[in-house]
């Protein structure tokens, strides 16, 4: 097994999106700032309703995923085939745009703590155009498992754990996806294979931590997204005060992207069909 060093870092940067919800985005932020197959990582969270309160009302998305996880907070789903889902505390909504869809993302609450995140998927040329689909996971639906010094959340994809194969909530896909939520206890550690195949991150979002490489210890920044190298195996060490961080992986699909903000092809002639498409009413026909 190789350790895979921290071979990038990209600092999230704090913007407003929706109706001036208040994030921070790291991947994505500029359209050149991607790690494929991922388009765009978004971090939110705050106690001052209006930071998030006027929410994501309905707009048009195509050619991707998007995949919301809540660790604290209430926010609700509705989008134009008639999903309806209420996005709670350790819950995760998975939504394939695919040829095209129009949804909303409005909280259901007047005070109190928001907090979660906002990842983005591409989709190969061959999926793009597929039909639209939802899927609402309860926290229940989520995968837990607990080693020493360690609890994980495994939202998608798999990963071997003491000679033994885990599955997540989602499996599958042409992109692999590997989606976990570490929590590491004080001082504690956590080694994980990650296929070689994979692009790979980890993003700290509370705590301290170090990533081991070569006998070195790399820290890994808060709000940061720390693109991995080369290697098969990562090894997560944690300071006094613990650690949580996401470990996002996916097998890249080395395809050219145009993105004009919610929608993602392939092609400059792709997002004009996809804008007349919009205008004409026919994006999710």
């Amino acid at each position: 097994m190789t350790l895979r060093p921290v071979k990038q870092t990209i600092p999230a940067l704090e913007t407003s999106d929706g109706a001036g919800v208040r994030i921070k985005r790291s991947i994505g932020q500029q359209q050149t700032i991607r790690m494929d197959p991922f388009l765009m990582l978004d971090e939110f969270g705050s106690d001052q309703p209006q930071d998030y309160i006027a929410g994501f009302p309905s707009h048009p998305h195509r050619g991707f995923e998007t995949v919301t996880y809540m660790i604290e907070g209430h926010m609700l789903h509705e989008d134009h085939l008639g999903n309806r889902g209420n996005l709670k505390n350790g819950g995760v909504q998975w939504m394939t745009a695919g040829r095209g869809i129009v949804h909303s993302e409005m909280p259901q609450q007047e005070s109190g703590r928001m907090r979660g995140f906002q990842l983005w998927l591409n989709l190969p040329a061959a999926e793009k155009m597929k039909p639209a689909g939802y899927r609402d996971l309860q926290p229940e639906d989520i995968p837990g498992f607990e080693v020493d010094g360690a609890r994980l959340k495994l939202i998608a994809g798999e990963v071997t754990l003491g000679g033994v194969k885990m599955a997540g909530a989602v499996t599958g896909g042409s992109t692999q996806p590997l989606y976990i939520d570490l929590h590491l206890e004080p001082e504690g550690a956590l080694s994980l294979p990650v296929e070689a195949a994979l692009n790979a991150m980890l993003y700290l979002y509370e705590g301290n931590a170090t990533l081991r490489h070569d006998e070195q210890a790399q820290p890994l920044a808060v709000a940061t997204a720390s693109i991995l190298g080369d290697g098969d195996e990562i090894r997560v060490e944690a300071g006094p005060e613990g650690a949580r961080l996401l470990l996002i992986a996916g097998r890249p699909i080395n395809e050219p992207i145009v993105q004009y903000g919610p929608f993602v092809m392939n092609t400059r002639g792709e997002i004009e069909q996809t804008l007349k498409d919009f205008r004409d009413g026919r994006l999710t026909a």
